[in-house]
């Protein structure tokens, strides 16, 4: 692999991990501490969540009737979604160790919490719940196909399109014959970079951000 789309590679890494702790930032000027892990309100925050929770009937009353008439049609995305989560999950757990591509940790993707808040009824719950659900496994699958892409096929297209994986840079260009013919084998191999994120991951704290509320 050329040294500067090592280097493009380290940096989209780099401004990954700034955007998280902006968002971080954000988050501590709220009033809850982590404790191994877990994000904990005192008491008194604790007891004004609750005070400013709505009643549900409020939420059915105050939502549109083209809105309630749609809900079940959002909510059966569930059955492709979970499905999506299975067979992702299986395949990479199958694939990937004969591929040799580090696999995706599932837990940094699909983070459900935000229906522990006091100050959401049940409705919201599952709204949030549906909606971290829904949106983890998409990014969680979309990790997946890019590992996959840069074993099977990398190779960039002549138009590149919204929402490419960071993976893309790594790619050879389109077009070029000699160039993939010479990297196509060292570009199945170049996961080292997930490899020393795993590895800190396993000794360091990342996963403070993404575990449950403790309320």
């Amino acid at each position: 692999m050329k040294p500067p789309l090592d280097n493009l590679l380290a940096e989209i890494r780099d401004l990954e991990k700034l955007v998280s702790e902006k968002l971080q930032q954000t988050q501590s000027k709220l009033t809850f501490d982590f404790d191994r892990g877990r994000a904990v309100f005192s008491a008194e925050v604790k007891k004004r969540h609750r005070a400013q929770a709505r009643r549900v009937w409020q939420t059915v009353w105050e939502s549109p009737f083209l809105m309630i008439l749609t809900a079940p049609v959002i909510y059966s995305l569930i059955i492709p979604l979970a499905l999506l989560d299975l067979f992702v999950s299986v395949y990479q757990w199958i694939c990937f160790p004969v591929y040799h591509i580090p696999r995706v940790r599932r837990a940094e993707y699909v983070v459900i919490d935000r229906h522990l808040l006091n100050y959401l009824n049940v409705i919201e719950k599952l709204n949030c719940v549906y909606c971290g659900y829904g949106n983890g496994v998409l990014a969680y699958a979309s990790e997946i196909s890019s590992r996959t892409e840069q074993y099977w096929c990398p190779i960039k297209h002549a138009k590149l399109g919204k929402g490419c994986h960071s993976r893309q840079c790594l790619f050879c260009d389109f077009g070029d014959a000699d160039g993939f013919r010479r990297e196509y084998a060292t570009l199945r191999e170049q996961f080292h970079d997930i490899e020393a994120e795993d590895l800190a991951s396993a000794t360091g704290n990342s996963g403070e951000e993404t575990s449950p509320l403790k309320l």
